[in-house]
């Protein structure tokens, strides 16, 4: 076990120093959040498929799917595989033709610097949950590998995370990424074999598990239970498009071309190494029954069948995963605090503050979340209920602004409100329903409504690019020039 250990020193030391290395890019706002827009399709392809790489996969993923199978994994990785191939088709090429810095820059340009306001404000604790999952995910390795309470491996990794995100920003993000992605599925597809192998293979152990486990959709199933897989389908599948970690990287591609091929190669790698993990949770609820915490189930399985040459890539694996997705949680929330909201607080601040102000959202951001993953200890559902608030309250503005021409501010920003305020109705009145899905026809409604009736006061703006030309829709659907200027 000491090996394992030592492994893992080395290997995050290993990260901080390319974090680090990293911050000597950073030297304005735009290296900090979006890598100087420079990144490459090998860069952007690892760093996106490295975000969803987390604990709610690796972890969580597998702890649900031992406990729940297949129907239980339907928000990831099925749901967030969906939401990669259509932010790649029907958004990233457009937001990155604008060149805009942050999602909430979406809604200041196409609406008004209030809806970009409300748009910054509900993207933040979306992020801040996210972070709080990985924590406790890497919590719950140190845990399997020491024998520690969890809490002492949250404060580990809230420190490494901070530490490099900090320094370096989109940059340190970006460069530890690939080497995570590159470690992470290397150490999946070599050593999920070894495992499979190693438990009596997967025809047998198929065999052992019960079939309803394999179900993609639920049988004999009620209103509600369809309304609760809609839900696990949507709130990552379409919650996620209005995600500052998403739209982070689109916008820090190169171009368009290299935004849009990045999020289907992305979306490829994860419903396919992505599926390992699940699989393994399956398998260990035939090798593992009854584990009192099934968060443990990877490790469990490593830690019974793996070498411990093995076992020091697969610890590698899944520190990768949380790394590589807690970085980009925690630097999201700060990049809308950096670029939006000091912009509407002070619209002539310099680049320095600007800068400065980033960086030290990281720290308060990371410290919050710190403090929810010593509160709450569910990974899976941690993950997936981050989400819910940008499903209700962004999802309908944000598709609205770019394809409803007839769309505006006031239409927004009561589609804004009002998918809040039926998200937080529903929660207390319906707790059996998915209250976020239910909330987004509401928001759709206000949206539509809202800007029709106040077309003449409140006329309509184009959505912009960096030149300030109007970039419209080209009906050449599946083209390069999917988008097009119009004057």
């Amino acid at each position: 076990m000491s090996y394992v250990l030592i492994g893992l020193g080395f290997y995050v030391v290993c990260m901080l120093a390319i974090g680090l290395y990293a911050s000597r890019k950073v030297g304005t706002t735009e290296d900090f959040i979006v890598a100087g827009k420079r990144l490459s399709l090998p860069l952007c392809t690892a760093t996106l498929a490295a975000t969803w790489f987390g604990g709610g996969i690796c972890i969580g993923a597998a702890s649900a799917a031992y406990q729940g199978g297949l129907l239980a994994v339907i928000a990831d990785p099925f749901g967030a595989a969906l939401c990669l191939f259509v932010a790649g088709f029907f958004y990233v090429r457009i937001l990155r033709r604008m060149g805009l810095m942050t999602i909430a820059s979406l809604f200041t340009t196409r609406f008004n610097k209030n809806a970009g306001l409300l748009a910054s404000l509900c993207t933040i604790p979306a992020y801040v949950g996210w972070v709080a999952s990985l924590m406790v995910a890497f919590g719950r390795i140190l845990q399997s590998l020491t024998g520690i309470d969890p809490s002492t491996g949250i404060l580990v990794a809230a420190a490494i995370v901070l530490l490099y995100t900090f320094a370096g920003g989109m940059w340190a993000v970006t460069l530890t990424d690939f080497v995570q992605v590159t470690i992470l599925t290397l150490g999946l597809l070599i050593l999920a074999p070894i495992l499979i192998s190693d438990m009596g293979g997967w025809q047998a152990l198929a065999a052992q598990i019960p079939a309803d486990r394999f179900h993609l959709y639920p049988r004999n199933a009620g209103s509600a239970d369809w309304f609760a897989y809609a839900r696990d389908w949507l709130v990552i599948g379409l919650g996620n498009l209005a995600g500052q970690d998403l739209i982070q990287r689109s916008l820090s591609s190169r171009d368009e071309k290299v935004a849009y091929r990045s999020a289907y190669l992305a979306g490829l790698l994860y419903i396919t190494v992505g599926l390992i993990p699940v699989f393994l949770g399956l398998a260990g609820s035939v090798i593992l029954p009854n584990l009192s915490n099934p968060d443990l189930v990877m490790m469990e399985l490593a830690l019974k069948y793996l070498p411990e040459a093995a076992l020091v890539l697969f610890v590698g694996a899944l520190v990768s995963a949380l790394l590589s997705s807690a970085d980009s949680a925690l630097l999201a929330p700060a990049s809308v605090v950096g670029w939006d909201i000091m912009r509407y607080i002070k619209p002539d601040i310099s680049e320095r503050t600007a800068l400065m102000v980033s960086r030290i959202s990281v720290v308060v951001f990371g410290l919050f979340a710190l403090w929810l993953a010593l509160d709450k200890t569910s990974v899976y559902d941690l993950m997936v209920d981050s989400w819910s608030i940008l499903l209700a309250t962004l999802f309908v503005p944000l598709t609205g602004g770019i394809w409803w021409k007839k769309g505006n501010e006031s239409g927004c920003l009561a589609s804004i409100i009002v998918g809040f305020i039926t998200w937080q109705i529903l929660l207390v009145a319906s707790p059996d329903l998915p209250a976020d899905l239910i909330a987004v026809p509401f928001a759709a409604l206000a949206f539509v409504t809202v800007s029709l009736f106040t077309q003449r006061r409140t006329p309509p703006k184009p959505l912009l690019n960096e030149k300030g030309d109007a970039v419209g829709f080209s009906r050449r659907v599946g083209t390069d020039i999917f988008y097009k200027d119009q004057p």
